[in-house]
Parts: structure tokens; C-alpha cells; sequence
């Protein structure tokens, strides 16, 4: 799958790293779970989003763009990446903020809200939840057009066909790491949410032959939900690189057991698992993908889904900023009870 024609900006100096977590395995009881650090991928600090604003960012400066656009939740990871993004590319950066729980945005809130001010976005538009982001997001480019400016717009967490050749590229670059380490993975678990990450890597390890089965944990919707979308997403992917593969509806696998009460609201079992890593690892997750991504696989494992001696690779992306915006809760303190 040849992504050289493709406009892309690097951020990162190397492939992330993949680390066996024997503490980890130990705690669990198996199966052996390794861990690929694409918290570790550079933008203030990186995650899943920096793979895709590599083309994104591509794209918009080969379209001559001065200010990107994009959208997400209060504490929004996404966001904050493409915010970086803008600043290292000397553009300007808006969002709007999707408020999906009534009165949960706080401008002046600890975690990833803090990293906006701190990097300076341009401008942040607050709407309700439910409400037409691509609608809200095209109203900002307007009002951008008409002072003479050249917006683009990046869709929620990336996730587009472009986005996604970033995932694409992380499986090559898993393939060849594999390779050089000589150790076989029986499976890759991966967060399901805006369906970029899982969308892309379904569609790399169609396109390059990589015979793993994916995990989707979503974090956000039911496997009746999600599969559609992550498909689409793949699709979308094969059909701009002008691959000829149809992805099939069994290349889509994801569980949607450790999501809820609500996307972004914290649960008993996330909760273990972020401790559970930092205890064992020195590893932070965060509270609304990673740790529940987590709790997942600690999940399945214990179910028995992988076998003891299985080797399983999470795959981290990122967020770990959010956790200063949720302490008391990831510290199980009586007073986040609530």
C-alpha cells in the first residue's frame, strides 16, 4: 500500500516503541499483554490523533489552509493534538466543543482545558449536545471565508479517510516491528470510537496481509452501532489508496461492554485498570478512552476470551492529560462518587 503520494507532515522522530508488561501479566494472570506506545508519539504530548494529523496537516498546507477547524467533547484529546499541530505549523486553530453532558464544559478546568489556553486557541465555540458538528464547524469556516481567511475542517477525532491513512502507516510500521522482534501477537486491541484508529488498522492489515485478529473496544456505542461505522471508515480508506479489497463484515470486531453509563463519564471498572497499570507499570491511561480500553481488555481476559498464554498487544493512545480533569475519580476518592 504505497502512501508516498500522499501530502504528510512528520511529528514523530520514530516508530513507538512496543513493550512486554510482566508486572501487568502478573497481576492479570495472563495472557502476556504487551503494550505499543503511541502515547509517545511527539505534539504536546502525542496519542492516536498525531498518526492522523500527519496527513490531515499534509493535506490542509498543501491546500493553502491558515486555520484549521475541528471539534470534540470538553476534554477533548483530539482537539488538543490538532491545537498542537497548528501551533508547530504557525496556523490558527478554533474548535467547537460539543457539550454532551449539560454544564460539564468549564473553560477555566484542569487537563486538556488547560492545555488549550496554554497553547492558545484562536477561539472555542460551545454547543449542545446532539447537535450537527460538521453544520457548526462549516458555520465557523464562513465566518472565516468571509474576512478573507482559508479555513479547513477536521472531522471529530480525524477520523476520515485521510485521517486514517495514519493507522494505515502504523501497520506497516507494527508489521515490520513484529518482524525484527520475531514475536507473533494473536491479537491487537484497539479503542472504537470515532472509528479512525480501528477503521485505519483494519484497513492496513487488510491491504498488507496482517493476519491478527483487531479488538475494538468501544468507547461510546454497542457493537450494532460501532461495526457499521468502523467498516465504512475502512472502506473509505482502501477506496482512496485504490486498493481493490471489499472489507468484510468479520474483519470488524468490537465489544461494547465498558463504555458506559455515557461516553466521557467514569466507571468502576476503568478505574481499576488505570490504577491497576500505574501500579504495575508506571503506565498512565486515561479516563475516557484508554482506561476503559483497558478495562475491556482486562475484561475479556478475564472472561477467558484470550487464552493464558496468548499474546495480546493493547495498543495506547494517548490521553493521559485528561487524568489531571478527573483526579479524585481515578483515585477512587469518596468524594467522585458522585
Amino acid at each position: 500500500m504505497d502512501l508516498s503520494r500522499f501530502p504528510r507532515r512528520r511529528y514523530s522522530s520514530m516508530p513507538s516503541p512496543i513493550e512486554f508488561l510482566p508486572n501487568f501479566t502478573k497481576a492479570l494472570g495472563g495472557p502476556r499483554i504487551w503494550i505499543k506506545r503511541d502515547d509517545m508519539l511527539g505534539l504536546a504530548p502525542g496519542g492516536n490523533k498525531t498518526r492522523k494529523l500527519e496527513f490531515l496537516m499534509g493535506d490542509a498546507l498543501a491546500k493553502g489552509a491558515d486555520t484549521l477547524i475541528t471539534c470534540g467533547a470538553p476534554q477533548s484529546n483530539h482537539c488538543r493534538i490538532t491545537l498542537a499541530a497548528a501551533v508547530k505549523e504557525g496556523l490558527k486553530c478554533r474548535f467547537v466543543i460539543e457539550e454532551r453532558i449539560a454544564g460539564s464544559y468549564d473553560p477555566n478546568a484542569s487537563g486538556n482545558n488547560f492545555m488549550f489556553r496554554m497553547l492558545g486557541v484562536e477561539a472555542i465555540t460551545v454547543v449542545p449536545g446532539g447537535s450537527n458538528m460538521a453544520e457548526a464547524m462549516e458555520k465557523v469556516a464562513a465566518e472565516l471565508r468571509a474576512e478573507g481567511r482559508k479555513p479547513y475542517i477536521i472531522p471529530g477525532g480525524g477520523s476520515n479517510a485521510i485521517g486514517g491513512l495514519g493507522y494505515v502507516a502504523c501497520a506497516q510500521e507494527l508489521q515490520n516491528q513484529l518482524l525484527q522482534m520475531g514475536q507473533p501477537m494473536d491479537h491487537v486491541v484497539v479503542g472504537s470510537g470515532s472509528s479512525g484508529t480501528h477503521g485505519g488498522l483494519v484497513a492496513g492489515f487488510l491491504g498488507n496481509n496482517i493476519h491478527i485478529p483487531l479488538v475494538g473496544i468501544g468507547v461510546s456505542r454497542d457493537p450494532a452501532d460501532q461495526n457499521p461505522l468502523v467498516l465504512k471508515e475502512a472502506q473509505a480508506i482502501l477506496d482512496l489508496l485504490k486498493v481493490d479489497i471489499k472489507v468484510p463484515a468479520e474483519a470488524v470486531l468490537s465489544f461494547g461492554d465498558w463504555w458506559r453509563p455515557k461516553y466521557s463519564m467514569p466507571n468502576p471498572a476503568m478505574v481499576e485498570a488505570i490504577q491497576m497499570l500505574a501500579r504495575t507499570e508506571a503506565i498512565l491511561l486515561d479516563p475516557v478512552y484508554t482506561g476503559k480500553i483497558m478495562a475491556g481488555l482486562i475484561g475479556l481476559s478475564r472472561k477467558g476470551y484470550f487464552k493464558p498464554t496468548d499474546n495480546v498487544l493493547f495498543l495506547h493512545t494517548g490521553g493521559a492529560t485528561a487524568l489531571h480533569a478527573y483526579e479524585s475519580v481515578v483515585l477512587g476518592e469518596p468524594s467522585a462518587a458522585a
